[in-house]
């Protein structure tokens, strides 16, 4: 609704300004050809001389010139590094996570093996099939 509103705003702008565009051109014809000389200089002038706009947003150099009209700007080394820094910090948390569980997961496996070693029973005790037979029956009597 709004860009529809803007878009309408902007036709009424542009046929004013085509409006006193023509209404001067009409007037300029009558103008001795020294007055006009010095206003075609002036116009040059001017359009030489338009003013430029810096506008500095949250992350972006923003210029805008007499017209109207925006372009993003370059940025300097010290943006590019604020930009970087984000993702230097991702890739440098994403190794820590994978160091800890990596080491996490070692730890674990130690652990279970340091289990099996050093209980009575021998490790080929607990892939026999009738061994957890025995355990699942055995654990029922105890209760």
């Amino acid at each position: 609704m709004s860009n529809s509103y803007q878009y309408q705003h902007q036709l009424a702008q542009d046929r004013f300004g085509l409006q006193v565009a023509a209404r001067l051109s009409d007037a300029a014809d009558q103008l001795p050809y020294d007055i006009s000389e010095r206003l075609r200089a002036a116009r040059t002038q001017a359009v030489g001389k338009r003013k430029v706009v810096l506008v500095r947003t949250a992350s972006r150099l923003v210029t805008s010139d007499a017209n109207g009209t925006m372009t993003l700007g370059q940025s300097g080394w010290w943006d590019r590094l604020a930009a970087a820094v984000p993702l230097l910090a991702l890739v440098f948390g994403l190794i820590t996570i994978n160091m800890v569980q990596t080491e996490n997961r070692a730890n674990e496996l130690a652990e279970i093996d340091a289990a099996l070693l050093t209980d009575d029973l021998p490790p080929a005790a607990y892939a026999d099939p009738a061994f957890t037979q025995f355990l699942k029956s055995s654990s029922g009597q105890d209760q």
